[in-house]
Protein backbone atom coordinates (compact mmCIF):
# COMPACT_ATOMS: atom_id res chain seq x y z
CA UNK A 1 0.00 0.00 0.00
CA UNK A 2 2.81 2.09 0.35
CA UNK A 3 4.34 1.96 -2.66
CA UNK A 4 0.71 2.83 -4.35
CA UNK A 5 1.11 5.97 -1.72
CA UNK A 6 4.40 7.02 -3.50
CA UNK A 7 3.00 6.39 -6.96
CA UNK A 8 0.24 8.45 -6.81
CA UNK A 9 2.45 11.50 -4.76
CA UNK A 10 5.14 11.24 -7.93
CA UNK A 11 2.15 11.45 -10.19
CA UNK A 12 0.98 14.42 -8.83
CA UNK A 13 4.31 16.06 -8.21
CA UNK A 14 4.85 15.57 -12.49
CA UNK A 15 1.44 16.81 -12.74
CA UNK A 16 2.77 20.38 -10.62
CA UNK A 17 5.37 20.19 -12.44
CA UNK A 18 4.31 20.41 -16.11
CA UNK A 19 1.99 22.78 -14.77
CA UNK A 20 4.63 24.90 -13.35
CA UNK A 21 6.61 24.49 -16.79
CA UNK A 22 4.01 26.05 -18.53
CA UNK A 23 3.11 28.73 -16.25
CA UNK A 24 0.41 27.77 -14.46
CA UNK A 25 -0.90 27.19 -10.96
CA UNK A 26 -3.66 25.06 -9.14
CA UNK A 27 -6.15 27.18 -7.94
CA UNK A 28 -6.29 27.25 -3.76
CA UNK A 29 -8.73 27.28 -1.42
CA UNK A 30 -10.38 24.20 -2.04
CA UNK A 31 -11.38 24.77 -5.47
CA UNK A 32 -10.80 22.74 -8.31
CA UNK A 33 -8.78 24.12 -11.24
CA UNK A 34 -6.06 25.98 -12.66
CA UNK A 35 -4.74 29.35 -13.46
CA UNK A 36 -2.67 29.23 -16.78
CA UNK A 37 -2.07 32.05 -19.90
CA UNK A 38 -4.52 34.46 -18.86
CA UNK A 39 -7.23 31.90 -18.34
CA UNK A 40 -8.51 30.86 -15.01
CA UNK A 41 -10.18 26.94 -15.60
CA UNK A 42 -12.33 25.57 -12.83
CA UNK A 43 -15.08 23.10 -12.18
CA UNK A 44 -17.74 22.32 -9.28
CA UNK A 45 -19.22 18.88 -8.29
CA UNK A 46 -21.89 18.45 -6.03
CA UNK A 47 -24.77 16.25 -4.82
CA UNK A 48 -28.22 16.29 -6.46
CA UNK A 49 -30.79 18.49 -6.28
CA UNK A 50 -32.66 18.31 -2.55
CA UNK A 51 -36.41 17.82 -2.65
CA UNK A 52 -36.98 21.73 -1.93
CA UNK A 53 -34.42 22.88 -4.64
CA UNK A 54 -35.88 20.32 -6.88
CA UNK A 55 -39.32 21.46 -6.42
CA UNK A 56 -37.44 25.40 -6.86
CA UNK A 57 -36.34 24.25 -10.05
CA UNK A 58 -39.99 23.35 -11.11
CA UNK A 59 -41.35 26.36 -10.84
CA UNK A 60 -38.45 28.55 -12.11
CA UNK A 61 -39.10 26.21 -15.16
CA UNK A 62 -42.31 26.32 -15.49
CA UNK A 63 -42.58 22.24 -15.26
CA UNK A 64 -43.47 19.24 -13.39
CA UNK A 65 -40.64 17.16 -15.23
CA UNK A 66 -37.09 16.98 -14.61
CA UNK A 67 -34.38 14.63 -14.94
CA UNK A 68 -34.02 12.19 -12.23
CA UNK A 69 -30.79 13.56 -11.41
CA UNK A 70 -30.30 17.08 -11.50
CA UNK A 71 -26.51 18.31 -10.41
CA UNK A 72 -27.53 21.69 -10.09
CA UNK A 73 -24.30 22.91 -7.83
CA UNK A 74 -21.52 20.97 -10.40
CA UNK A 75 -20.30 23.50 -13.11
CA UNK A 76 -17.58 24.27 -14.99
CA UNK A 77 -16.43 27.59 -16.23
CA UNK A 78 -13.28 29.16 -18.09
CA UNK A 79 -12.85 32.56 -17.36
CA UNK A 80 -10.02 34.92 -19.20
CA UNK A 81 -9.12 37.58 -16.53
CA UNK A 82 -7.86 40.57 -18.95
CA UNK A 83 -11.07 40.65 -21.37
CA UNK A 84 -13.86 39.37 -18.56
CA UNK A 85 -14.95 36.83 -21.02
CA UNK A 86 -16.37 33.87 -18.96
CA UNK A 87 -18.10 30.74 -20.83
CA UNK A 88 -19.69 28.10 -18.45
CA UNK A 89 -21.87 25.66 -18.40
CA UNK A 90 -24.46 24.56 -16.09
CA UNK A 91 -27.58 22.50 -15.61
CA UNK A 92 -30.27 24.91 -15.07
CA UNK A 93 -29.17 26.41 -18.89
CA UNK A 94 -29.17 23.38 -20.49
CA UNK A 95 -33.18 22.72 -19.31
CA UNK A 96 -33.90 26.38 -19.96
CA UNK A 97 -32.55 25.17 -23.97
CA UNK A 98 -34.15 21.61 -23.03
CA UNK A 99 -38.07 23.78 -22.49
CA UNK A 100 -37.50 26.33 -25.52
CA UNK A 101 -36.84 23.32 -28.34
CA UNK A 102 -39.69 21.46 -27.01
CA UNK A 103 -39.02 18.65 -28.80
CA UNK A 104 -42.39 16.27 -29.29
CA UNK A 105 -42.10 13.36 -27.15
CA UNK A 106 -40.46 9.68 -28.37
CA UNK A 107 -42.70 7.26 -28.88
CA UNK A 108 -41.39 3.99 -26.90
CA UNK A 109 -43.12 0.43 -26.41
CA UNK A 110 -42.43 0.66 -22.39
CA UNK A 111 -44.39 4.22 -22.20
CA UNK A 112 -46.81 2.73 -20.20
CA UNK A 113 -44.71 1.72 -17.60
CA UNK A 114 -43.54 5.59 -16.91
CA UNK A 115 -47.37 7.18 -16.63
CA UNK A 116 -46.65 7.49 -12.79
CA UNK A 117 -43.13 8.29 -12.72
CA UNK A 118 -43.24 11.46 -12.21
CA UNK A 119 -46.54 11.63 -9.80
CA UNK A 120 -46.88 8.75 -8.22
CA UNK A 121 -50.43 9.48 -6.98
CA UNK A 122 -51.78 10.86 -10.03
CA UNK A 123 -51.67 9.88 -13.67
CA UNK A 124 -49.35 12.07 -15.67
CA UNK A 125 -49.78 12.34 -19.96
CA UNK A 126 -46.36 11.71 -21.85
CA UNK A 127 -47.11 15.06 -23.85
CA UNK A 128 -43.69 16.36 -23.04
CA UNK A 129 -39.40 15.51 -24.08
CA UNK A 130 -38.89 13.07 -21.60
CA UNK A 131 -35.62 12.58 -23.15
CA UNK A 132 -34.59 15.94 -21.89
CA UNK A 133 -32.79 17.01 -25.24
CA UNK A 134 -31.37 20.38 -25.16
CA UNK A 135 -29.63 22.48 -28.29
CA UNK A 136 -27.52 24.17 -25.32
CA UNK A 137 -23.82 24.85 -26.18
CA UNK A 138 -22.85 26.50 -23.41
CA UNK A 139 -23.70 30.27 -21.71
CA UNK A 140 -21.10 33.36 -21.46
CA UNK A 141 -20.87 36.74 -20.08
CA UNK A 142 -18.52 39.79 -19.52
CA UNK A 143 -17.55 40.09 -15.75
CA UNK A 144 -16.93 43.82 -15.31
CA UNK A 145 -13.70 44.62 -13.75
CA UNK A 146 -12.68 47.24 -11.16
CA UNK A 147 -12.09 49.72 -13.43
CA UNK A 148 -15.34 49.11 -15.29
CA UNK A 149 -18.78 49.62 -14.44
CA UNK A 150 -22.33 48.44 -14.93
CA UNK A 151 -23.26 51.62 -16.89
CA UNK A 152 -20.47 51.73 -18.77
CA UNK A 153 -21.60 51.95 -22.50
CA UNK A 154 -18.20 50.46 -24.30
CA UNK A 155 -18.36 47.16 -22.52
CA UNK A 156 -17.81 44.37 -24.71
CA UNK A 157 -20.68 41.98 -25.83
CA UNK A 158 -20.35 38.78 -27.54
CA UNK A 159 -21.41 37.44 -30.37
CA UNK A 160 -21.00 33.68 -31.91
CA UNK A 161 -20.53 33.87 -35.52
CA UNK A 162 -20.18 31.17 -38.34
CA UNK A 163 -17.15 30.74 -39.65
CA UNK A 164 -15.23 28.03 -41.98
CA UNK A 165 -11.85 28.00 -39.50
CA UNK A 166 -11.41 24.80 -38.39
CA UNK A 167 -9.75 23.71 -35.03
CA UNK A 168 -6.48 22.71 -35.11
CA UNK A 169 -6.74 19.68 -32.49
CA UNK A 170 -3.34 18.16 -33.61
CA UNK A 171 -2.10 19.97 -30.46
CA UNK A 172 -4.58 17.05 -28.74
CA UNK A 173 -2.07 14.38 -29.65
CA UNK A 174 0.11 12.82 -26.63
CA UNK A 175 2.76 15.31 -27.49
CA UNK A 176 1.75 17.17 -24.80
CA UNK A 177 1.21 16.81 -20.73
CA UNK A 178 -2.44 17.59 -19.74
CA UNK A 179 -2.13 19.76 -17.11
CA UNK A 180 -5.77 19.70 -16.00
CA UNK A 181 -8.65 17.24 -16.58
CA UNK A 182 -11.81 16.88 -15.33
CA UNK A 183 -15.04 15.77 -16.21
CA UNK A 184 -18.37 17.24 -14.90
CA UNK A 185 -21.70 15.60 -15.33
CA UNK A 186 -25.09 18.11 -15.23
CA UNK A 187 -27.85 15.98 -15.34
CA UNK A 188 -29.04 12.09 -16.19
CA UNK A 189 -32.06 10.13 -16.12
CA UNK A 190 -32.37 6.47 -17.18
CA UNK A 191 -35.86 6.60 -18.52
CA UNK A 192 -37.41 3.89 -16.34
CA UNK A 193 -34.41 1.79 -16.90
CA UNK A 194 -35.35 1.90 -21.02
CA UNK A 195 -32.11 3.54 -21.93
CA UNK A 196 -29.92 7.05 -21.30
CA UNK A 197 -30.44 10.36 -21.13
CA UNK A 198 -27.21 12.37 -19.86
CA UNK A 199 -25.68 15.78 -20.20
CA UNK A 200 -21.64 15.93 -19.03
CA UNK A 201 -18.61 17.99 -20.03
CA UNK A 202 -15.25 17.36 -19.95
CA UNK A 203 -12.40 19.75 -20.11
CA UNK A 204 -8.69 19.22 -21.29
CA UNK A 205 -6.07 22.02 -20.35
CA UNK A 206 -2.93 21.82 -21.96
CA UNK A 207 0.38 23.96 -22.32
CA UNK A 208 -0.90 25.47 -25.64
CA UNK A 209 -4.34 25.31 -25.31
CA UNK A 210 -7.55 24.15 -23.55
CA UNK A 211 -10.68 21.95 -25.05
CA UNK A 212 -13.77 21.15 -24.09
CA UNK A 213 -16.70 18.25 -25.44
CA UNK A 214 -19.96 19.53 -24.20
CA UNK A 215 -22.27 15.74 -24.83
CA UNK A 216 -25.83 14.90 -24.65
CA UNK A 217 -26.08 11.35 -25.38
CA UNK A 218 -29.94 9.70 -25.74
CA UNK A 219 -30.74 5.83 -26.09
CA UNK A 220 -33.97 4.70 -26.14
CA UNK A 221 -33.58 1.03 -26.16
CA UNK A 222 -35.18 -0.67 -29.15
CA UNK A 223 -36.15 3.21 -30.68
CA UNK A 224 -33.90 6.05 -30.45
CA UNK A 225 -30.15 7.43 -30.36
CA UNK A 226 -29.43 10.82 -30.49
CA UNK A 227 -25.85 12.05 -29.63
CA UNK A 228 -25.49 16.38 -29.72
CA UNK A 229 -21.57 17.22 -29.37
CA UNK A 230 -20.16 20.66 -28.31
CA UNK A 231 -16.33 21.03 -28.91
CA UNK A 232 -15.12 24.33 -28.03
CA UNK A 233 -11.04 24.89 -28.45
CA UNK A 234 -8.89 28.25 -27.64
CA UNK A 235 -5.28 28.29 -28.22
CA UNK A 236 -3.53 30.13 -26.16
CA UNK A 237 -2.49 33.99 -26.78
CA UNK A 238 0.60 35.27 -26.16
CA UNK A 239 -0.15 38.34 -26.12
CA UNK A 240 -2.87 37.62 -23.84
CA UNK A 241 -5.26 39.92 -25.74
CA UNK A 242 -9.09 38.11 -26.28
CA UNK A 243 -8.97 35.21 -26.85
CA UNK A 244 -9.36 33.58 -30.17
CA UNK A 245 -12.30 30.84 -29.40
CA UNK A 246 -13.74 28.37 -32.03
CA UNK A 247 -17.01 26.27 -31.54
CA UNK A 248 -18.21 23.42 -33.28
CA UNK A 249 -21.36 21.47 -33.05
CA UNK A 250 -22.66 18.51 -34.47
CA UNK A 251 -25.51 16.64 -33.63
CA UNK A 252 -26.22 12.93 -34.46
CA UNK A 253 -29.23 10.88 -34.37
CA UNK A 254 -30.82 7.61 -35.56
CA UNK A 255 -33.31 4.99 -35.21
CA UNK A 256 -32.38 1.26 -33.92
CA UNK A 257 -34.31 0.07 -36.93
CA UNK A 258 -32.08 2.24 -39.57
CA UNK A 259 -29.03 1.02 -37.92
CA UNK A 260 -30.27 -2.46 -38.35
CA UNK A 261 -31.26 -1.98 -41.56
CA UNK A 262 -27.21 -1.25 -42.83
CA UNK A 263 -26.34 -4.24 -40.64
CA UNK A 264 -25.34 -3.24 -37.23
CA UNK A 265 -26.71 -4.19 -34.30
CA UNK A 266 -30.31 -3.80 -32.57
CA UNK A 267 -29.37 -5.15 -29.53
CA UNK A 268 -29.52 -1.88 -27.02
CA UNK A 269 -26.50 -3.58 -24.86
CA UNK A 270 -24.02 -3.12 -27.81
CA UNK A 271 -24.48 1.12 -27.80
CA UNK A 272 -23.68 1.55 -23.95
CA UNK A 273 -20.51 3.96 -25.34
CA UNK A 274 -21.19 6.74 -27.43
CA UNK A 275 -17.40 7.00 -28.23
CA UNK A 276 -18.01 3.38 -29.64
CA UNK A 277 -21.10 4.03 -31.83
CA UNK A 278 -20.96 8.16 -32.39
CA UNK A 279 -19.59 7.14 -36.10
CA UNK A 280 -22.46 4.89 -37.01
CA UNK A 281 -25.31 7.38 -36.35
CA UNK A 282 -25.75 10.34 -39.16
CA UNK A 283 -25.13 14.18 -39.07
CA UNK A 284 -28.38 15.98 -38.78
CA UNK A 285 -27.38 19.73 -37.93
CA UNK A 286 -22.90 20.68 -38.27
CA UNK A 287 -21.88 24.35 -37.65
CA UNK A 288 -18.54 25.94 -36.89
CA UNK A 289 -18.66 29.61 -35.12
CA UNK A 290 -16.27 31.92 -33.73
CA UNK A 291 -16.34 34.05 -31.01
CA UNK A 292 -16.30 37.51 -31.52
CA UNK A 293 -16.06 40.11 -28.76
CA UNK A 294 -16.76 43.84 -29.70
CA UNK A 295 -16.42 46.95 -27.58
Amino acid sequence: MGGGRSEEAKAESDEDRDLKQAGGERLQDGRCGVRIKGWIVESTKRSILSSSQHEEWETRLRTSHLPEMVFGANSLSLQHERSGLKIYFNAFDALMGWKQESLPPVEVPAAAKWKFRCKPSQEVILDYDYTFTTPYCGSEMISLGAEQSASDDSRSSIKWEECNEQMDLTTLGPKEPILFYDEVVLYEDELADSGVSLLTVKVRVMPSCWFLLLRFWLRVDGVLMRLRDTRVFCAFDSDNGAPTIIRESCWREATFQSLSLKGFPSDSAAYSDPNGIYLKLPVIFHETRHLRMSC
